[in-house]
């Protein structure tokens, strides 16, 4: 989708005969920026190693959001002990206990409302149990996004636009923007100030 409405091309500083076809390119150019299919609330899946000692996980889209129609960004949580890693294992007796308890390997569901969230930087910690032993990692089900789109995306898309009018290698007087023009010269059209704009809503693990 574009990030930008017709009726708010003028508002951002593009002229008015900007095509639709060019503000739905920089819109898929900043989605590839991002590293996710939209900046809208998407649901996502991430599988998470939870360090020793930590209670805590981050998540990789951000920020977590809910919704409609629900009540918690949280969809579905599993959790399990997977045997340790080199150098993880910190308490032999305690490690056999949770192996005793628990199938090494094996998931079981932990109730999202158990979950301590931080939306904003996408992080959950999660609760001790009845052990006292931490998870080692977790499954979760999750939507993150916008909710509705705010100015600083706006402009930022605004920005790739008026990039891509100034730069006369690109020839956007033709009727149809190629999206593998745009990602050719996508250095030069998402300069630092677009960086700047976007960088709240890139993926953090990936790549």
């Amino acid at each position: 989708m574009g990030y930008l409405l017709p009726a708010e091309y003028v508002a951002y500083g593009l002229s008015v005969d900007t095509t639709d076809d060019l503000v739905m390119t920089a819109s898929a150019l900043m989605e590839t920026f991002c590293r996710r299919p939209s900046l809208l609330v998407t649901q996502y899946v991430d599988q998470v190693r939870i360090t020793t000692g930590s209670q805590t996980a981050r998540l990789t889209y951000r920020p977590l959001a809910v919704a409609e129609g629900a009540t918690s960004p949280l969809v579905s949580v599993r959790v399990r002990y997977a045997r340790p890693r080199r150098g993880e294992m910190v308490d032999l007796f305690r490690e056999q206990i949770a192996f005793a308890f628990a199938t090494p390997g094996s998931w079981s569901s932990l109730d999202p409302a158990s979950i301590d969230i931080n939306a904003g930087a996408g992080e959950l910690t999660f609760p001790a149990n009845f052990l006292g032993l931490n998870y080692n990692e977790a499954e979760i089900t999750y939507t993150s996004g916008l909710v509705e789109i705010p100015p600083a995306v706006k402009v930022a898309c605004a920005q790739i636009v008026k990039n891509a009018q100034a730069t006369p290698a690109m020839n956007v007087k033709r009727s149809r923007m190629d999206t593998v023009q745009m990602e050719y010269f996508s250095n030069a059209l998402l300069d630092d100030q677009v960086q700047s704009l976007l960088r709240p809503y890139r993926a953090e693990r990936l790549g």
